[in-house]
């Protein structure tokens, strides 16, 4: 009698045991990364790499403690609301984005209540918050400082070519509202400086070289580049346009400098994403969007190319050398 007791306990604890266990193990949270820039067939990018490096300083290790759903754009913006929607549908806890404003806006079009931590540019001239300081609604993150960028790194441009009555400012798609908001800063900075802005488009890399074409027909000195995600991809192939025509240019981004480009005035992107992961890993843990400034970048860096610049004819002043960052030889 004792015997069949104790098997009928045992038998009875075999069942409850994975009960309870099953019981006590917390739902792993799922963050969609949304991305403009990249494609699938991609190695991690470096910012998706510092994502994951924030997310670990709050304590969330990708594939332990948090899970991440990827959706790649591969630079075409018609792709991102069913991407938006997609995460949307898998009723992810939180969507991060990558690659400017697009992918914000499909995300922000896609839900109002799944939290979204961004890296944006002017995210209230945009529309993507009602302000830096309280951003309300669902979303937040990093803004990356760029209409106020713009405008200096075409001064840095006429410091190096003083000589250079026109300045060139090669766009994606003038039109687009964020775009024009920049280009009229740009303009103010350029008559400042008593040189006309003349802006050209290339919505994608077979309009590269019709672009830099009309540049040189209407006698561009020098050549701002937009902060766009094509234009990242396409780094190398426009740096050997502006290597071709002889077109001292700038640029948003340290990798078109070690691309071969002229010269570069801009902040650490793997910094941004790094704090972006850290805001994702603190909402995830309670805290409101609502309740999360948007940040800013605070250092920003001069890196010039001396080896292109002697390419190019150009001797650099002193004065830029000595207020740069890095100067590669």
């Amino acid at each position: 009698m004792r015997r069949r007791q104790l098997m009928l306990l045992l038998s009875g604890a075999s069942v409850s045991w994975p009960l309870a266990a099953r019981a006590q193990q917390k739902r792993v949270p799922v963050i969609g990364f949304l991305s403009f820039t990249f494609g699938s067939g991609d190695p991690l990018p470096p910012v998706a790499q510092a994502f994951l490096a924030g997310l670990e300083e709050t304590g969330h290790v990708a594939g332990r403690d948090v899970t991440i759903e990827y959706r790649w754009a591969e630079s075409k913006p018609d792709r991102l609301p069913a991407l938006a929607a997609d995460l949307v549908g898998r009723k992810v806890d939180l969507i991060a984005t990558e690659g400017g404003n697009p992918p914000v806006h499909a995300a922000k079009n896609a839900t109002s209540t799944i939290p979204i931590v961004f890296t944006a540019a002017d995210p209230v001239g945009d529309g993507l918050v009602t302000s830096l300081a309280r951003p309300s609604g669902n979303l937040t993150g990093i803004s990356n400082f760029t209409v106020e960028l713009m405008p200096k790194r075409l001064e840095l441009l006429t410091e190096l070519v003083p000589q250079a009555r026109v300045i060139g400012y090669l766009a994606a798609n003038p039109a687009r509202s964020g775009t024009a908001r920049i280009i009229e800063a740009v303009q103010a900075a350029a008559a400042i400086k008593s040189v006309q802005l003349v802006v050209v488009s290339a919505q994608d890399e077979n309009e590269f070289d019709a672009a830099f074409t009309s540049l040189v027909r209407q006698q561009a000195g020098g050549l701002v580049v937009a902060p766009e995600p094509l234009f990242s991809l396409r780094r190398e192939q426009i740096v050997a346009l502006a290597s071709r025509h002889a077109l001292p240019a700038i640029y948003h981004s340290r990798a078109f400098v070690l691309a071969g480009g002229l010269m570069t005035y801009t902040f650490d992107f793997n910094a941004l994403y790094r704090q972006a992961g850290v805001y994702a890993g603190r909402i995830l843990k309670g805290e409101r969007p609502a309740d999360l400034p948007v940040q800013q970048p605070t250092k920003f860096e001069l890196v010039i190319n001396l080896k292109t610049a002697k390419a190019l004819g150009l001797t650099v002043p002193q004065s830029l050398l000595q207020r740069a960052d890095e100067v590669i030889e």
